[in-house]
Formats: C-alpha cells, structure tokens, sequence
C-alpha cells in the first residue's frame, strides 16, 4: 500500500541513498521508453552477432521490454556506478611479459558490490512509500543501456556501451523496478557526432557499422564467453589482454572528463592490475580459485583462463616462458594443451619446436590438440619457405 510521502520527497530519498550507496548518479524512466530495442535486439540475435551466447535468444521477449519481465512495474530507477581508471588502461600492451585484465574485473565482482546496495535502497523506497520492486544486476534480461539512455544518464555511443558527459565510457548500471509512480527525467540525446575513436581502436574489427557489434570478433566476448578454442585469426591481435578489453572504451573522447573511481567503493585488487604471465601460467584449480576468489574472472573457470594466458605468451616473444607453456603441454584439459601448442610456436625455434611436436604427438589422444600441432607445423613450414 502507498504511504503518505510525496513525489518529490520519495525522489529525494532515492537520490540521497543512492548518494550514501556509492551511486555516482541515479535517474528514472518508464517501463514504455524503449520502443526501438526490441527490433534492435532481434535483428542482432537473428544476424548471429551474440555467437554462443544463448541466454540472450532465449530471453528475447523478457529482455525487449520490462513489462513483460515485470507487468507491475510503473518506474524504473536506473542507477550508475562510477569504475573509471586513473590511467589509460592502453599502456600496459606496451608490457608483455604482464597481463592486461580488464578494468571493471580488477575490481570485486560488480554484481556483488552493487546488488546488495540496491536492496538496500529498494527497501527503503519500500518501507516510505509501500508497493513492490525489484532489483537488477545486469545478470537479469533488462537492456540496462537503453533504459539508462532514456533516463538522461547518457547515450549509447557508436561501440554499443553508455557514454555520459561526466564519466565517460566507465559506469556500472543497476536497475529497480518499482510499482511507484515516480516522474521520469528527460532522455538524453546521442553527443557522439562525426567521431569513431572506439570503432577505430577495435584490434579486431568488432564493429561492422556505428551502433552495431559482432560479439564474435570481441576480445572481451572471445576471452570470457567463448568456450572452445580462440580462432587463429584472432590470436595475435589479442595481444596480452587475459580478460576481456577497454581499447573502445578508453578511446572514447568523453572520457577526458571522467573521474577516477574511488577504489575503496569498489574493492579494488592491486594484485590485478598487472600480474605477471609466468606466474598466471603455473595456477593449477585451487590456486585460480584462490586468486579469483570474489572477482568476475572466476566464473570463466581456470582452463579458459590458461588459455588466455597462453595467447598473451605466445604474443609476448618472451623465449622465457616457453619453458611454463611446454610444461601445459601435460595440462589434463585439451583446450589448455592446444593453446599451448600455439604459444611454443610462437616462441621456440623451429628445431626445438619439430622435436617437442614428435614426442608430444606420440602421448597426444585429443583430435584438437593434434590439430593444433599439425596447424603449428605447417604454419611454421610456410614460413620458412618463405624466408
């Protein structure tokens, strides 16, 4: 049941929680304010842009418009959190022998760190005003972004995530729904002009047009959700980024007036700012696990990770890490075992490389890992016909 407490005072309540929880900026829109996304959704999924990830087929109608995850709602209060770096998150490509994870995943796991101070400030518009809501944290079938632009927090630019005025390319979004009427704020409109910083900046060609992605050719969907083997075409363009990518993020102009985070609201690890591949190679399960314990990285489990790692090795033209890659070639996972085929490729001479394939051949029982060393070979034959 509907309390008392006006519009206006149950607005300035959000905004005042939303202020104590850490929320660098908080505004509403309505359920309808959409209308373009679910064409846009469809068009991506029927195109095959989203690769393997399935959930987002298989929520299609939920996802496209909030009244049908939810037919109670009336408002939807979008809340972002500020995650800016305090440097180009770029330079550390200059230092392969280190490991470029992403800036968001350097933190404690955002949905942690977010969600529970959603409920928080939910159950406090519950408690003064009645009626029911719930909370999303990207993990739900709500399209954050598009309900974020219509709410004023800023626009979706031209690599697909949210530009604002004030933090650039870096912000988390949450959303409550709720069954208050609470008056919507005015959309804001696309500031991104003749620019394509982000679409030239891709390593990959992510991007077919403005506004349109191929999750396919991503790094950040490449390293984190896809689950086989990283095609060749994209292995050295990945460079020493182990989980996923901000070259279109950081490229983005606005972000000149974005503030660095505040670490201690996000639970930053300093330990993941630039960790060293040799001793990201030796993490057996427990040891990753161990590493990643609260952060985003563990839900792709150890054996994709490895495989991260050994493409950054192999791009690293460190001969010193031949050695932890040829010690994977025993690795129990053939994923991790054919990675590391093409990162000794990469880094031992073709005498050494010949002799390690006749032996490793002889124990190999996975179709994949022979593949791998055949593709090595033959790519290394080439080459020296060539020369």
């Amino acid at each position: 049941m509907r309390t008392s407490i006006s519009d206006k005072a149950l607005r300035q309540l959000i905004e005042r929680e939303a202020t104590r929880a850490g929320f660098a900026a908080v505004a509403v829109t309505r359920p309808d304010t959409i209308p373009l996304a679910p064409a846009r959704l469809a068009q991506f999924l029927g195109e095959g842009l989203h690769g393997s990830m399935a959930w987002m087929a298989e929520t299609l109608e939920r996802r496209a418009a909030p009244s049908v995850l939810w037919p109670e709602v009336r408002s939807i209060v979008v809340l972002a959190m500020n995650y800016g770096p305090g440097e180009d998150p770029r330079e550390l490509q200059a230092r392969p022998d280190r490991a470029a994870i992403s800036v968001y995943a350097r933190n404690r796991d955002y949905h942690d760190v977010m969600k529970g101070r959603l409920k928080e400030i939910a159950g406090k518009i519950v408690a003064r005003a009645g009626g029911d809501v719930k909370v999303f944290v990207d993990t739900a079938p709500v399209m954050e972004k598009p309900l974020a632009e219509a709410a004023g927090l800023g626009w979706q630019g031209k690599h697909t995530n949210l530009v604002s005025r004030e933090f650039g390319s870096w912000l988390f979004l949450g959303t409550i729904f709720t069954t208050a009427e609470l008056a919507p704020d005015a959309p804001e409109i696309d500031r991104c002009g003749s620019c394509r910083a982000c679409l030239d900046a891709c390593p990959t060609d992510a991007f077919p047009a403005p506004y349109r992605l191929d999750a396919r050719r991503c790094i950040s969907y490449l390293t984190i959700e896809n689950k086989g083997p990283i095609p060749h075409e994209f292995r050295d363009k990945i460079g020493n980024r182990i989980y996923g990518c901000d070259d279109c993020l950081a490229a983005c102009p606005w972000n000149k007036f974005a503030r660095a985070a505040s670490e201690a609201k996000l639970a930053a690890r300093d330990d993941l700012r630039e960790p060293r591949l040799a001793e990201l190679l030796a993490l057996d399960d427990a040891a990753f696990r161990t590493l990643f314990s609260g952060s985003p990285v563990k839900r792709i489990g150890r054996d994709r990770f490895v495989r991260n790692v050994l493409i950054a090795a192999g791009n690293s033209a460190d001969p010193a890490l031949a050695e932890p890659c040829r010690a994977l070639l025993s690795d129990p996972s053939p994923l991790v075992r054919g990675t590391a085929v093409w990162a000794l490729s990469r880094l031992l001479p073709e005498a050494a490389l010949s002799a390690l394939a006749q032996r490793a051949l002889k124990a190999e029982s996975s179709a994949d890992v022979v593949a791998e060393w055949h593709t090595a070979l033959a790519i290394r034959e080439a080459k020296q016909a060539q020369a």
